[in-house]
């Protein structure tokens, strides 16, 4: 018979706990520790504390297995840097390998502004003074909240030492080149120059920036507190400097071209001039200036009348330089032969507009080959008028005129010639001699190739030819010689150009005389050019000049382009050593040549 239990009086409960384990009570069963609690609490308490942990868990996995990049990044941005090896630029030298444009080492001065904020400010007014600013711009430098900071680019070593030599904390230098351009002003317009980041941004350092740039290095290396190299934490990628470029230039008779025509812009008071020299044999470009001009190593005033290369860049009207290819196309087609004659009356009217010789004629009727020795106007229209637009524009644009030019070089113009079909019979007179079109200088020495080569187009180079190029043939030989005797005569007395004579050497070549348009009207200021080749019996040189609003003395192309064509091509030819073909050593010039109608 099961007994009972005894009844539990609660004021003895106290006494009865603290004599339970005596008595061979459990201690789990001690009533005081029977604390009534739903289970699901008990569990919920130990998933939350184990979802805590597998969290940190999955965490450190991630940080330390799956993605450790962020933070090893954040640590080595602390100690690690990467420094730049940069490449050398590659040298541009002339055609007989006299350099004309080189790097020079120099240093980039740049700064962490947080460790030079305890520098003393003695030594920071020293640092100032070398660097050439004042200490409010370098305290502006100072002054920031990046953890790189630019001082001063491309700093002489001579400086940069002597900046070392003050040992600021946080002030270092990075290595680095300065394009150093040794004929300075006479070869600004063809070699360029570059950025403070040693990227081409005109001439030839512009257009060869992939040929010359090369591509930089890198080197990883730890540093300490105070800027010290500890120790290299990756491979060095070696840089590759750039390749060489050989121009086409004769550094010779670019120094004659820059300085005669120099000459003559001082001489005419002109407000710009430009030339260039071509080799008929190869279509390399020789020479080519521009004034006014500028030091590439000192460019810190610069204006757009400097910096524009005029032979490129710059759209004329060029006059009567045009006839010779209105009458080789005439020739050429047999609608005329050299000893087609015309008369050549005071003027013509065609619609409502009448054209005039710019000087009156003595000869009332005129030969072909007199048209172009004395630059008729009236004359050129009357052949032109045998012609059709469509044969002329054609003529035109396969020399090149209206077309975007492929010469390599940058800021090439194309200049403008009207689509045939627009033509009125104005306007096929009038871009007969040269008026209602527009052409740059390089455009027309390049389509005087076609009489210098007996007939045929070759393109320009600005860099040195091996292998002489093949022609494409424009118009025929015959022609192409009909046309340079009848140009030879425009060089001698009684021409519009006998100040472009050569003493030992038979020249030819064309004047131009056109009037400048500004506002979309013609006023009264003038391009004066002239294109001629010598020697005539087998041309070596193509030369074209141009001088924009001669302003002192006469303003004809005979008189300002001719005789600086007649310096130069005498120049360049015996320092190319070309033999003479004629035995006149002494030129007749007369007291008034013929002007070239306008």
């Amino acid at each position: 018979m099961t007994k009972n239990p005894p009844k539990v009086d609660r004021k003895t409960t106290g006494r009865t706990a603290r004599t339970a384990v005596s008595k061979g009570q459990p201690f789990s069963n001690n009533p005081v520790l029977n604390v009534k609690l739903p289970l699901w609490r008990s569990r919920v308490a130990l998933i939350v504390l184990f979802a805590a942990f597998l969290a940190l868990i999955a965490r450190a996995v991630w940080v330390q297995i799956i993605s450790p990049g962020f933070f090893i990044d954040q640590g080595e941005s602390r100690y690690a840097r990467t420094l730049e090896l940069p490449a050398i630029r590659g040298k541009i030298t002339d055609r007989n390998g006299k350099v004309l444009a080189s790097s020079v080492p120099v240093k980039a001065i740049w700064a962490i502004p947080d460790d030079v904020q305890d520098a003393p400010k003695e030594k920071l007014g020293q640092l100032a003074n070398f660097l050439g600013m004042s200490m409010a711009d370098l305290n502006n430098k100072l002054d920031s909240d990046r953890s790189f900071v630019y001082l001063k680019r491309q700093v002489e070593k001579e400086t940069s030492d002597k900046i070392a030599e003050l040992k600021i904390p946080g002030i270092e230098t990075r290595p680095e080149y300065k394009r150093f351009y040794p004929e300075g002003e006479v070869m600004a317009h063809v070699v360029g120059f570059t950025n403070v980041e040693d990227a081409g941004q005109d001439g030839m350092e512009l257009s060869q920036q992939k040929t010359l740039v090369g591509t930089t290095g890198s080197r990883r290396v730890i540093k300490d507190r105070l800027g010290r190299i500890v120790e290299d934490i990756s491979a060095v990628k070696e840089p590759h400097d750039g390749k060489d470029l050989v121009l086409s230039i004769d550094s010779k008779i670019q120094y004659i071209a820059f300085t005669k025509l120099k000459e003559a812009v001082e001489k005419s008071n002109a407000k710009a001039g430009g030339i260039v020299v071509v080799d008929a044999k190869t279509g390399e470009v020789l020479a080519l200036a521009n004034l006014p001009s500028y030091n590439p190593n000192d460019r810190s005033i610069l204006t757009g009348a400097q910096l524009r290369n005029r032979v490129m860049t710059d759209t004329f009207e060029p006059g009567s330089t045009l006839k010779p290819f209105t009458v080789a196309l005439a020739l050429d087609t047999n609608r005329v032969t050299p000893n087609t004659t015309f008369q050549v009356p005071d003027t013509m009217k065609i619609g409502p507009a009448i054209i005039r010789d710019s000087h009156p004629h003595p000869l009332l009727t005129m030969s072909v080959a007199q048209i172009i020795q004395k630059s008729s106007n009236l004359g050129t229209v009357q052949i032109s008028e045998k012609l059709l637009p469509e044969e002329m524009w054609e003529m035109f644009t396969t020399v090149g005129l209206g077309q975007q030019p492929k010469f390599g070089f940058p800021g090439a113009v194309a200049g403008r010639v009207r689509p045939f079909k627009l033509w009125r019979p104005i306007e096929q007179a009038t871009m007969s001699y040269g008026h209602g079109i527009s052409v740059s200088l390089i455009q027309m020495a390049h389509a005087y190739t076609i009489f210098a080569r007996n007939g045929d187009l070759i393109p320009l180079s600005f860099e040195k030819v091996d292998t002489p190029p093949v022609g494409q043939r424009v118009i025929s030989e015959k022609t192409a010689l009909t046309l340079r005797a009848m140009m030879e005569t425009v060089t001698a007395p009684g021409g519009t150009a006998p100040k472009a004579q050569v003493p030992g050497y038979r020249v030819g070549g064309k004047t131009g005389t056109a009037y400048k348009i500004e506002g979309g009207k013609y006023v009264k200021k003038y391009i004066a050019d002239f294109v001629g080749f010598a020697p005539a019996s087998d041309p070596r040189l193509i030369i074209a000049v141009m001088v924009d609003e001669p302003s002192t003395g006469s303003h004809f192309g005979g008189d300002v382009a001719a005789p600086v064509f007649a310096q130069v091509a005498a120049a360049a030819l015996r320092a190319l050593n070309v033999p003479p073909d004629s035995k006149i050593t002494d030129i007749i010039i007369p007291s008034e040549p013929v002007p070239e109608s306008m």
